[in-house]
């Protein structure tokens, strides 16, 4: 599919400097695009692309001085976000076709609204309520009575538990599982006694689940992730952990049991949280921080055990110095022990 530049900034509200009628095509990098391409520019950084790559235009935001002269440009406030409504119209998803595949199982009791599609060999067990044009893709299968909302997608290969409950326009990607039985075990002086989970996992509308991501149902009780919170692939959730609306979750987080997280907390990769704690809204804990206390609301935190991000950042700063610092302190202990007592005169004898 082909578009002109200056339909292109209709779509995304820009403003155009140079060439409006220039036909693109794709969108590419910037360190890869050719003239029929579409790319964009953030970061001055990344200047020392165009140098060697010649696109046929250009995102930028609207204050981005300084480039070559003779490029096509597009000026937006956030190239990102425009980059969001330019890719579905480059890139259209082919429409799916409503209806069960002939080696799909769909059990007794199960409703599927208007323009559902189940595809080859999942199974939808007794009860589901499927909304309208939910997609369950191969070999996924929903677990006794869960409830999925309308335009969710499940991915190839998606395990729903019985009783979840999932709202509207979700995407869960491949591998993900969601209502697992949380780790609860008791030991009674000779084994580990399992700890019946009968609570259930809540995903509420607007959430997307990355890949391998596993998220448990409530011990008792239940597991709740907020509207419009983001997971990445490889994240962990355990019972009864209470997620707020817009959470942004990067791969290979951790979060242990009973955990509550407010509004808009974002997580980067491999961060590990510690049970029963409270991560105020809008707090961000760095990547690979290790949490084992509660975060104030608003607070960026980092390292391990996390705090204060300034605090952190100084003492890795101090922590790099130690070195000079030990030879520092080794010189300074040679110059007093020369200085003891009696040294100057059994030197002198």
């Amino acid at each position: 599919m082909a578009w002109t530049v200056a339909t292109i900034a209709e779509w995304v509200e820009g403003r155009v400097e140079g060439d409006a009628q220039h036909v693109l095509h794709r969108v590419a990098p910037i360190e890869d695009a050719g003239p029929e391409d579409l790319t964009f520019l953030v970061h001055r950084r990344y200047l020392g692309f165009l140098g060697r790559s010649r696109p046929g235009a250009i995102l930028v935001t609207e204050d981005l001085a300084g480039l070559p002269e003779g490029l096509t440009l597009i000026r937006v406030r956030d190239p990102y976000l425009a980059l969001t409504r330019v890719l579905p119209v480059l890139y259209p998803e082919p429409e799916p076709r409503p209806g069960v595949a002939a080696t799909a199982v769909v059990g007794r009791g199960a409703r599927l609204g208007v323009g559902a599609l189940v595809g080859p060999y999942a199974v939808i067990e007794d009860d589901v309520l499927l909304g309208d044009r939910v997609r369950v893709g191969a070999h996924s299968v929903v677990g006794r009575g869960a409830e999925i909302g309308a335009d969710t997608e499940l991915k190839p290969h998606v395990t729903v538990y019985p009783g979840t409950v999932i709202g509207a326009r979700c995407i869960l990607h491949s591998g993900a599982r969601l209502g697992c039985d949380g780790f609860g075990y008791v030991w009674d002086g000779s084994a580990h006694r399992k700890v019946p989970q009968v609570g259930r996992c809540v995903i509420e509308d607007d959430v997307e689940i990355g890949a391998n991501t596993t998220i448990d149902r409530g011990s008792i009780g239940e597991t709740r992730i907020g509207t419009g919170t983001k997971i990445d692939n490889l994240v962990h959730i355990a019972h009864n952990v209470r997620m707020g609306r817009h959470c942004v979750l990067a791969a290979q987080v951790g979060i242990a049991g009973s955990v509550r997280l407010g509004d808009g907390v974002a997580c980067g990769g491999q961060v590990g949280i510690s049970g029963h704690l409270e991560v105020g809204s809008g707090a961000r804990l760095a990547a690979q921080s290790g949490v084992i206390g509660d975060v104030p609301a608003g607070a960026t935190f980092g390292g391990y055990p996390a705090r204060e991000h300034r605090l952190w950042i100084r003492a890795m700063a101090e922590v790099y110095r130690l070195p000079e610092t030990v030879r520092r302190l080794q010189r300074v202990e040679a110059l007093v022990k020369g200085l003891r007592p009696g040294r100057r005169e059994s030197r002198d004898a």
